[in-house]
């Protein structure tokens, strides 16, 4: 798996709420236009998220489940969007004094991507995985907890 890591400056709580919160993924989500339903579950094992990758008009819509979840602490996810291909993603959070060192790992396992050798997949994802981190640290960093 390509994995990228960075220090979030927010708890595991708040950084995970993010995750939990299938409508923000376009926000955070390189390359994600648009989420256009969410499970009312999510992010419960089999819950999906809907969504729409790429720009109008050439926009894929497909879907997005989840395999694993430990609150605040892990989220796995089978990412689909054909015909480009499959994803296995893991996000994984660590506190760390305050903050949480956030590990976003990627396994390509369908489609074209998966021909694509591990080191070269990892090398072309790492832009990705950054920009996707920092996205979801601006949010987390910024995001207040609703009290009910």
């Amino acid at each position: 798996m390509a994995a990228t890591s960075m220090v979030i400056g927010a708890p595991p709580e708040r950084v995970f709420a993010v995750l939990a919160d299938g409508w923000s993924y376009a926000s955070w989500v390189v390359g994600a236009s648009h989420i256009r339903a969410v499970d009312e579950d999510w992010p419960a094992v089999g819950a999906r998220l809907h969504h729409q990758i790429g720009p109008w008009p050439m926009h894929i819509k497909d879907q997005s489940t989840v395999y694993a979840v430990v609150p605040d602490r892990m989220l796995e996810l089978h990412a689909r969007a054909w015909p480009i291909g499959e994803a296995t993603i893991v996000l994984e959070l660590e506190p760390l004094d305050g903050s949480t060192w956030v590990t976003l790992s990627y396994d390509l396992t369908a489609g074209p991507g998966r021909f694509v050798p591990k080191p070269l997949q990892s090398v072309l994802l790492r832009p990705r995985s950054a920009e996707m981190l920092h996205r979801l640290g601006d949010i987390a960093e910024r995001r207040t907890v609703a009290r009910r």
